[in-house]
């Protein structure tokens, strides 16, 4: 089978590879997938640099989430072959089959192709564990999304806009606010350069943001915690602006919010009554058509290069999906 295999980290993608590969063998209590699509996310380009908190041992296969057809299957499984599923690990989903443990994998809900089950899982996840477990989000509430044209921040500002809330989509391109505005049809779409917490008062009516959404960091996280009104919550996802800002504990105590680290894939590893909770919540949102992931391009695999220089370059609104 092919696989995008990184043999040598490196921070021009020098050590990333397409190569031919034996299918796996399926493993006690695995099932076997044939892969129909997979999505690209940030952490897929910074591990092939090894800048990643996760570091798998050199070589291994990119790809954090896919969805295909069930190929094999154990009879208790709760899957059988033909089934539509959706999922991942750390690594492994850029490649034509995968073995995965059963929990690892979800039926694709209705209503959703395997293109677009690929780009829902680790996105909305995020959003839904940052705004709603930890954030408890309430119907009505302002919402400050930055990152807002990535995966994971157009996501968020879908789910919040599904949930009831006033979204403000964020982004430093200029040349992506109008995509913005059609694409995740946000309250107000900004631009987070610079000073912006007048414009979000603006927006707000003088009361700033019940959540910030900042998987960006930098100067965005320093400038955001002037928007966070009292009582509020600033949600640390990332920092794809590559500083990791510190805050002086006195700014949240006078200003009475609070900083709240997101992990979403370890909040459903150390509760995993939680995770399959996140897991239906977002299901049935997507079967019931209140969300949908956007995709910006759908590409062959053997087109990797251009799908991660993409990213690393920001040009894209949404997900990138990759067919093997």
């Amino acid at each position: 089978m092919k696989a995008l295999r990184v043999t040598s980290l490196s921070p021009d993608l020098s050590g990333v590879k397409l190569l031919d590969l034996p299918r796996p063998a399926r493993g006690d209590g695995d099932v076997l997938v044939k892969v129909a699509a997979a999505s690209l996310n940030y952490p897929d380009l910074l591990m092939t640099r090894g800048d990643y908190q996760f570091k798998p041992e050199v070589p291994f296969t990119l790809g954090l989430e896919m969805a295909g057809e069930v190929v094999e299957a154990d009879a208790h499984s709760g899957f059988v072959p033909g089934d539509r599923v959706m999922g991942g690990a750390k690594t492994g989903a850029f490649a034509e089959y995968v073995s995965l443990p059963a929990r690892s994998l979800r039926k694709v809900p209705e209503g959703l192709d395997l293109a677009q089950a690929a780009a829902m899982g680790a996105a909305y996840h995020t959003a839904y564990v940052a705004l709603v477990e930890l954030g408890g989000l309430e119907e009505g509430q302002s919402v400050l999304v930055h990152g807002a044209s990535g995966g994971v921040g157009l996501a968020a500002c879908d789910l919040a806009r599904a949930l009831g809330a006033k979204v403000i989509a964020a982004t430093h391109r200029e040349d992506k606010l109008d995509a913005l505005r059609s694409i995740a049809t946000p309250d107000a779409a900004i631009l987070n350069t610079g000073r912006f917490r007048e414009e979000v008062s603006d927006h707000t009516d003088g009361r700033l943001c019940d959540l910030v959404f900042d998987p960006v960091g930098g100067e965005v996280f320093d400038e955001s915690t002037r928007c966070v009104t009292f009582g509020g919550k600033l949600l640390v996802v990332g920092f794809v602006a590559g500083r990791i800002p510190e805050i002086a504990v006195n700014i949240p105590l006078i200003k009475g919010f609070s900083v709240v680290g997101v992990r979403a894939g370890e909040y459903a590893r150390r509760f995993p009554e939680r995770g399959r909770r996140v897991a239906e919540a977002v299901d049935k949102l997507a079967s019931d058509g209140r969300i949908t992931p956007h995709i910006d391009r759908t590409l062959p695999l053997a087109q990797w290069r251009e799908a991660l220089t993409a990213m690393e370059r920001g040009e894209i609104v949404g997900k990138i999906v990759l067919t093997p």
